[in-house]
């Protein structure tokens, strides 16, 4: 059983205690659903996690559930579940995977047409929409037998829920909608929201603030977005579209005397929002989207959010970190980090040319000279060039040190004509199954230092892919390991590693792990830059170009070291040249 199996489970759980009695399991609905957004986005399967007795290191699961997960990945099931879904019909929750249902309008369409099959639950329910059989049910009508038909419709297309964007895919969407929403006169600010906001590695729908003293003029201009595919729903203040490309984007309004409101309202996320809360609550405060009201009912509206958390008296929380992991104890104290910020990057190293190098994988499309040039306008002090090891297959030893000794002097005469930008000649190393580096020392020797990377026999055990990462990674030359777990977002999902063993490793050995910043990557995961960083190990924020525009890309590295509490000291390339060349020739 996966995280995925597993998470989809947990989901259940809190959509039958909705469905039985959603205002007395009000905190199991909260705990359940927060489980399963952790476990679904954790880099490490839950069952490692447990063989290694590290369950109760992870933050927001509580010591009850703890024990339901572990009986579930033991045994397949929970006892404890099993009062729970007695008399709640399995073909409900297929219908949870679908945009627009929730566990109780799946409940009451199932429990009206006494469904019992979740294999085939779905084409039931669209049959009985597309025969005219949901409009008379009570509260339901046309428009949601229609709406009905179109959401099952788009989840086969794979525009349902179950789907979420990468960040920077949502990201990029929603810098176009905000851009066409500037254009209403009547916007005075706009933001995204939720996860994006908080930016996530992965995004469900996208949602969207307007300030704004006239609603219904920036209501009207958003659902006339020229490249939406329908109106999914329009009000007074709120609207919803979807997108050509099948994204939902759901728009609210607010005056922006309150707006500061909204934007920490909806940002999240719902653990943090819970905390903050319970914290204001015995202080005499209730918060909402509108404002704080104290125990007389009078009501302080916001602009800013840094005003609404500070009246509470709390230290502004920066969004990517409001996930309830001990941000607003030290807001209190006013100790939150410092976070790293894009202005702090001061190179970049992992860079791939189009020099000619006859690499193991993909060559990069552009030459050093645009990347330098592009490095330049980025205000960059330094650059390195990292193109893959000659493919190990085609080339004999001999023939893999002329490659390596032609480009040496191609990147010393860029080095002689570019004064502005200072050049690292670096290398990214495959590390073979059997551990050792794809190139011997003599070539090895060419180089200021290498990038190890696994892109081969992802199966390995935890223990012998572990053991094979560690003494590549020893060769003296070897100072930052590349993208380390190994995942692409939506699509793999990695190989195991023993990560307390590579942190004690990097930090006893003077070795840095890599954020990177590629969009199918962000990987370090910001889960593991956290606790990277407790154990004092540095990284580095990549972009892994293989074009210069792809180095535009630092900021989803940075956005990912921001979501894991990295201040600039945990990163190496916010160092000077002078700086972290000195760390780059220490043994």
């Amino acid at each position: 059983m996966n995280n995925l199996e597993i998470s989809k489970i947990l989901r259940n759980v809190a959509a039958a205690y909705t469905i039985k009695d959603e205002k007395k399991f009000r905190f199991q609905i909260i705990a359940y659903h927060r489980a399963s957004e952790i476990i679904a986005n954790l880099p490490t399967e839950i069952r490692d996690i447990i063989t290694d007795n590290k369950l109760n290191a992870i933050n927001g699961i509580g010591s009850s559930l703890r024990s339901h997960i572990e009986e579930l990945v033991k045994t397949g099931t929970v006892k404890q579940f099993e009062w729970l879904f007695d008399e709640i019909s399995q073909a409900i929750f297929p219908l949870l995977d679908i945009q627009s249902f929730g566990p109780k309008k799946a409940s009451k369409l199932v429990n009206y047409f006494e469904l019992k099959n979740p294999d085939t639950v779905v084409d039931d329910i669209l049959n009985f929409a597309k025969n005219g059989k949901i409009e008379d049910i009570p509260t339901f009508g046309k428009k949601s037998q229609k709406d009905i038909i179109r959401s099952i419709d788009e989840f086969r297309d794979k525009k349902g829920k179950i789907i979420k964007m990468i960040l920077p895919f949502a990201l990029e969407i929603a810098e176009q909608i905000i851009l066409y929403i500037k254009k209403c006169p009547s916007t005075i600010r706009v933001t995204a929201l939720g996860s994006l906001r908080r930016m996530t590695s992965t995004v469900g729908d996208i949602d969207i603030a307007v300030a704004t003293d006239n609603p219904d003029k920036v209501i009207k201009h958003f659902v006339s977005y020229p490249y939406k595919e329908r109106i999914i729903e329009q009000g007074s203040t709120t609207a919803s579209i979807l997108t050509s490309g099948g994204k939902q984007i759901d728009l609210m309004t607010q005056p922006l005397n309150s707006y500061g409101s909204l934007l920490q309202h909806f940002t999240g996320s719902k653990n943090h929002n819970i905390k903050l809360r319970e914290y204001a609550l015995k202080k005499g405060y209730s918060l909402s989207e509108y404002g704080i009201k104290n125990k007389n009912g009078e009501k302080k509206i916001f602009t800013e959010e840094e005003e609404f958390y500070k009246f509470i008296g709390l230290q502004w929380v920066p969004p990517e970190i409001r996930e309830d992991k001990g941000e607003i104890e030290l807001a209190i104290k006013n100790q939150l980090p410092n976070l790293v910020t894009l202005d702090d990057i001061k190179g970049d190293l992992h860079i791939h040319s189009n020099y000619p190098i006859e690499p193991s994988h993909d060559l990069g499309k552009n030459t050093m000279q645009d990347m330098i040039n592009k490095a330049n306008e980025l205000g960059y002090e330094y650059l390195g060039f990292s193109e893959h090891n000659p493919s190990v297959s085609r080339h004999t030893k001999n023939q893999t040190y002329s490659i390596l000794a032609r480009r040496n002097e191609a990147i010393e005469q860029l080095k002689e004509s570019n004064k502005n930008i200072r050049i690292l000649n670096l290398l990214e190393l495959d590390i073979l199954s059997s551990g050792e580096l794809a190139i011997d020392e003599k070539s090895l020797e060419l180089v200021d230092a290498v990038l190890i990377s696994i892109h081969s026999s992802f199966g390995m055990q935890k223990d012998i892919m572990t053991k094979r990462i560690l003494n590549g990674f020893s060769h003296p030359k070897a100072k930052i390991f590349s993208h380390p777990t190994g995942r692409l977002l939506n699509e793999r999902n990695g190989y195991d590693v023993n990560f307390e063993k590579l942190f004690l490793f990097s930090k006893d050995n003077n070795k840095a792990l890599e954020i990177n910043g590629s969009i199918k990557r962000l990987d370090l995961p910001d889960i593991i830059i956290k606790e990277a960083i407790s154990h004092g190990v540095k990284m580095i924020i990549n972009t892994d170009s293989h074009d210069v525009s792809q180095m535009n890309q630092m900021r989803y590295g940075v956005s990912v070291a921001r979501r894991g509490w990295a201040e600039s000291k945990d990163i190496l390339n916010t160092l000077n040249y002078d700086n972290f060349i000195k760390w780059i020739k220490n043994k």
